[in-house]
């Protein structure tokens, strides 16, 4: 199994300044792809911010491929023209509704997964424009399955835990949490890297919107619970290197899925 070379874009997004974050967001991409990463990782909703009133102004097709157009088409050429695996949330429409939907496409611009936020966030409204995802979904890349979710789904160990069971080593997170709960969000990831003894990928954003501040604090947390890099509460490329394998290591160390005792979590 490949090393793995990682970096989050911890970027402020404008409010509804789509162009704006899409040409930042571009630069950081090609920044990211000229050190080296494999994968690059971008915060929820970074083009749009929480502009969820307009969702129907913003929110595009699902591309499956760089040739097609939109934002998601958009998504999948930075991903073709950088040569990097490439994921972060954009508004989805599909079938009429509205979805908050994590797009990973790979090198070559064809999508490799997507996954729609299941958990959404009462305190910030996100039931009264969007709706909810179906599905887990769990994405198969060079360095192991990889399981996807957004932001608030961090406070769903359950999930987390299926995507384990199901094969999972990394989990891909992008996010738009709150600095008044940044301690949540530090406590949560490596609870969920920890109980599941793998590494957590997660992608926060900074600045505000809508009177609302963003804590950053993007990190890589490796099995044990330790952070590989994170971020504080500024704009910065967090780039990091890792062995996958890492995760059998683990596994083998402390056997907590061989040791599970399911007939008494029903």
């Amino acid at each position: 199994m490949p090393q793995l070379t990682v970096t989050l874009v911890q970027m402020d997004c404008m409010l509804a300044q789509t162009a704006h974050n899409f040409e930042r967001a571009a630069g950081f991409v090609a920044e990211a792809a000229r050190r080296g990463s494999d994968l690059v990782v971008l915060p929820e909703l970074w083009n749009t911010a929480y502009d969820l009133e307009n969702a129907a102004t913003h929110a595009a097709a699902l591309a499956q491929n760089a040739d097609e157009s939109g934002a998601f088409g958009d998504f999948a050429r930075l991903a073709r023209e950088n040569r990097v695996w490439l994921a972060g949330s954009l508004l989805e429409s599909r079938h009429g509704r509205f979805y908050n939907t994590t797009a990973l496409y790979s090198p070559a611009g064809a999508l490799q997964a997507d996954y729609s936020k299941i958990h959404l966030v009462p305190m910030l409204d996100e039931h009264l424009y969007l709706a909810g995802g179906e599905k887990r979904t769990l994405a198969e890349t060079p360095w192991g399955k990889a399981g996807l979710a957004i932001c608030y789904d961090l406070r769903f160990p359950e999930l987390f835990r299926r995507y384990a069971l199901d094969g999972a080593r990394l989990m891909i997170l992008p996010a738009e949490w709150p600095k008044v709960r940044q301690n949540h969000w530090r406590t949560l990831l490596r609870a969920r890297a920890i109980e599941n003894q793998c590494y957590v990928l997660a992608c926060n954003r900074v600045g505000s919107s809508k009177e609302v501040a963003f804590g950053g604090a993007s990190a890589v947390i490796d099995p044990w619970g330790e952070a590989l890099v994170e971020g504080g509460e500024s704009e910065a490329l967090l780039t990091v290197s890792f062995d996958p394998a890492f995760v059998d290591t683990v596994r083998q160390r402390i056997p907590i899925f061989a040791d599970r005792r399911e007939e008494f979590y029903k």
